[in-house]
């Protein structure tokens, strides 16, 4: 590969995607052929795929799991049963339903009467693989009869069903959320999110709307519960990684708190739903990872519906950095007041979430207080901006529930990028935006990112020292499974060493569980373990004869997003990488001059400063220092 060529960052990102998918391929095929010739050497291993069939200038792959796929199910024949008024029709409808339940992680949408094509749907041209109906034509009193089946089986199967939306006519269609309880807390439904923007552009507002229920009054009714520090109450403006979460019932209905209405700022403050009853009544629970005090949090994690509302100064990009890298996000919400426009930090948030390949919606706030021609002029540049070459994402604008629900399965596979226009004082798009987030598929079912078969692997996000329990780690399990007891290493320390400890209790959204499973962000608390001794960026392993070798030194493929200058040897940046951040030292350019400039490519060594750390060939990784930044993969190990 060239190791110096002036590359645009889309043509990159999918190089480096590449690379992250063949060695993901590559370790998880050496991890299973491990575990088989330990389970039984005497037998001949399971056939698996050689690493080594995958070439290095191969494309790899990477089929999507069933998990992964919108709900693209053909509801034609269930329509057909749903109709037919005898006992085998009713037998042949709930086994289907109970089928695509199993199938979908306890949840699934279904279609009745003739249902629009989604191309059609979002006003787009061109995109073959959302062209096609669903469903056949009903009349209403069909429609009406297929409902009172689909309730009387969900009943009897222990679900729950929600009307999404019910389009009126002769030819009448609607769209229903079958939904089972979870048996318990460690199996909710989890998806995260990061909210971003420019300064007032009305993320805390928005969270504080969303998460209490209770309507802004334009003088930050709604922000105040979110405030931890004296110097954001008087400012109005938050500072630092924090989280809220909002729970959605089987039903499909918010948990809010039953004092939304009030207007006493002390009372909504005060007054507000645990996380741990938050969690008991939820199906799905949407975690904001928000600007919260770390002092604030107590045994606590970054979980389930997890919204990332990070900060939007200049002075805390590394805080919104670490957010991104660290919370493994499924979609990032991009904050834009109308009023304003796209600017300032916004720019920032989007390309850094650009550059991660974090799928994006947008939010334009502020709707209400802003003139007609001014909120023209902010959505004719958010429209701009998406359909740039450095974007290349098709914008689709929220206005019904229809569009909400089916843009919920396929914005991130066809690149489209939701657009909801809100006013957090008149209520004005907020349900669409709350049907949109309670219908976005689990985190933990994406199977690229998060494997249970595979060996533990848990990346520590925030370390604290709680009183008569000791150290507490909260983080997400990136691979495996874990449970009360199990005997553990967590490193590396200075000295690239790992330490022996065990897990003595398992917290999930601050109510205890018994197991966690890969893809769920979790809090351990740690056996025999000071609270000095752990740091973020660390990780956990299973214990065993040979633990995990740190790193110090390693090579990268980068892309120079900018410099004002030229990069070369011996230049220190902030790397985030994961969980980790930590400062690196460029130790080696394969280059012919030694120099980078902005929109230069090459493979690049790197040192770390303070400590070695574990890290693994594939690994994404973001480095800035200043206005610098640079975009990369881990390639090599040294």
């Amino acid at each position: 590969m060239p190791t110096n060529t002036r590359a645009t960052l889309r043509s990159f990102q999918d190089e480096i995607d590449n690379i992250h998918h063949k060695e993901t391929a590559k370790q998880r095929a050496q991890a299973q052929a491990s575990a088989e010739r330990e389970a039984t050497s005497a037998k001949k291993p399971s056939k698996l795929k050689d690493t080594n069939d995958v070439k290095d200038n191969e494309p790899l792959d990477v089929e999507q799991s069933d998990l992964q796929r919108p709900h693209f199910d053909d509801d034609t024949e269930l329509q057909t049963w749903l109709r037919i008024n005898t006992a085998a029709a009713y037998e042949r409808s709930r086994d289907a339903i109970a089928a695509r339940l199993t199938r979908y992680r306890g949840e699934y949408i279904i279609r009745l009467g003739a249902h629009p094509s989604r191309a059609s749907l979002f006003g787009l041209e061109g995109k073959e693989a959302l062209d096609g109906t669903f469903g056949n034509t009903c009349t209403p009193l069909e429609l009406q009869h297929m409902e009172s089946v689909l309730l009387r089986i969900a009943e009897e199967i222990g679900a729950k069903v929600s009307t999404l939306f019910h389009v009126p006519s002769s030819t009448p269609r609607a769209s229903f959320l079958v939904r089972l309880p979870p048996p318990s807390i460690n199996l909710t439904a989890e998806v995260r999110c990061a909210v971003v923007g420019n300064v007032d552009s009305g993320k805390s507002t928005t969270l504080g709307v969303l998460t209490r229920g209770g309507l802004d009054d334009g003088r930050g009714r709604a922000r105040v519960g979110l405030f931890r520090h004296k110097h954001e109450v008087e400012s109005g403006r938050t500072s630092s990684v924090g989280m809220e979460i909002l729970g959605f019932s089987a039903a499909g209905l918010p948990i809010l708190p039953t004092t939304h209405f009030s207007n006493e700022l002390d009372v909504i403050r005060r007054e507000k739903l645990g996380w741990d009853e938050i969690s008991k009544q939820s199906a799905k629970i949407v975690s904001f990872i928000g600007i919260l005090s770390r002092r604030s949090l107590g045994y606590a994690e970054e979980g389930l519906f997890v919204i990332l509302d990070l900060a939007g100064h200049e002075r805390y990009l590394k805080t919104t950095l670490y957010g991104l890298t660290s919370g493994s996000p499924s979609l990032v919400i991009l904050m834009v007041a109308a009023n304003a426009g796209l600017i300032g930090m916004s720019k920032e948030h989007l390309a850094i979430a650009l550059a991660l390949s974090v799928p994006v919606a947008v939010c334009i706030t502020k709707i209400d207080m802003t003139p007609p021609n001014i909120l023209a002029d902010t959505v004719k540049q958010v429209v701009k901006i998406l359909k740039s070459p450095g974007c290349r994402k098709t914008p689709v604008f929220v206005k019904t529930a229809e569009t909400a629900v089916e843009l919920s399965q396929v914005y991130a596979q066809e690149k489209l990028c939701p657009i909801f226009q809100l006013s957090n004082t008149t209520g004005e798009g907020l349900d669409l935006v709350r049907t949109f987030l309670n219908l976005l598929p689990s985190s933990e079912g994406d199977d690229e990112k998060f494997v249970a078969d595979q060996p533990l692997e848990y990346s520590v996000t925030e370390v604290w020292s709680v009183p008569y329990v000791g150290t507490v780690v909260n983080g997400i399990l990136n691979a495996g499974r874990a449970k009360i007891g199990d005997p553990i290493l967590i490193g590396p320390d200075s000295n690239g060493n790992f330490m022996s400890s065990a897990v003595k209790s398992i917290q999930r959204k601050r109510a205890p569980v018994s197991s966690a499973e890969a893809g769920q962000c979790v809090s351990f608390a740690l056996k025999r373990m000071r609270r000095t001794a752990v740091r973020k960026g660390m990780v956990i392993v299973i214990k065993s004869e040979t633990p995990p070798k740190a790193i110090r030194r390693f090579e990268g493929t980068v892309l120079i997003l900018y410099h004002n200058t030229t990069l070369q040897k011996n230049y220190q940046a902030m790397l985030h990488c994961g969980a980790i951040r930590q400062t690196v030292r460029i130790i080696g350019i394969d280059h012919p001059q030694g120099i980078l400039r902005t929109g230069d490519r090459a493979v690049v060594q790197f040192e770390f400063i303070s400590s070695p750390e574990f890290i693994k060939e594939g690994m994404k990784l973001l480095f800035r220092e200043g206005k610098t930044k640079g975009l990369g993969v881990v390639t090599n190990l040294l």
